[in-house]
């Protein structure tokens, strides 16, 4: 598990504009939910979880603060549950949840979490299957990868795989969520 101790600093000295004057939030308090049918329970006591480390090492790298890490099992509910309780915390900028969104009759993460979307983000998933090409060809049309705004919260929900969310996590939401979380709030700004 990657160890992350830094402090998210106030929101107030979080907020900026970047060169272009967009709105941004950096660094960003990151929420990671790992959905798998073999894991569950705190990550203190679960098994290994590549792709959740790799998330959080690619976010900690870039700056980002991990505030929160679940581990849930594959359920509609739980998967619901977890997000939204992530949502809800005062140091959450960003969710990211990986696993789930397959084809299977148990891959239910996109279905749970575009349930708490306010605004759908279609060019994520556009955009991670087009960066997703070269790795695995036409097999990119059996992710259903997406991303949208639920609470004012830009939220990820990618695949299980540790190749998979290390290329969203570089290529996209790295380089996307300060501005997203940035635009997401700026109707909070005074």
């Amino acid at each position: 598990m990657i160890a992350n101790r830094r402090e998210l600093p106030p929101l107030e000295d979080r907020r900026a504009s970047d060169a272009d004057g967009h709105d941004v939030l950096d660094p960003l308090g990151v929420a990671i939910v790992t959905v798998s049918s073999s894991r569950g329970g705190t990550v203190e006591m679960a098994p290994p979880d590549p792709s959740g480390d790799a998330i959080a090492r690619i976010l900690v790298e870039a700056g980002h603060v991990v505030t929160a890490r679940t581990l849930v099992p594959d359920d509609y509910v739980g998967i619901k549950t977890a997000v939204s309780d992530c949502l809800d915390r005062p140091d959450v900028d960003v969710v990211v949840t990986t696993g789930g969104t397959g084809v299977t009759a148990d891959d239910v993460t996109p279905d749970a979490v575009g349930e708490l979307f306010d605004r759908e983000l279609p060019g994520f998933g556009e955009a991670f299957r087009w960066l997703s090409w070269d790795e695995v060809g036409s097999r990119i049309v059996s992710t259903r990868a997406t991303a949208g705004i639920a609470r004012d919260i830009p939220v990820f929900v990618l695949p299980g795989s540790e190749n998979a969310v290390s290329l969203a996590t570089t290529e996209l939401i790295t380089e996307e969520a300060p501005h997203l979380a940035g635009l997401a709030t700026r109707h909070e700004v005074a």
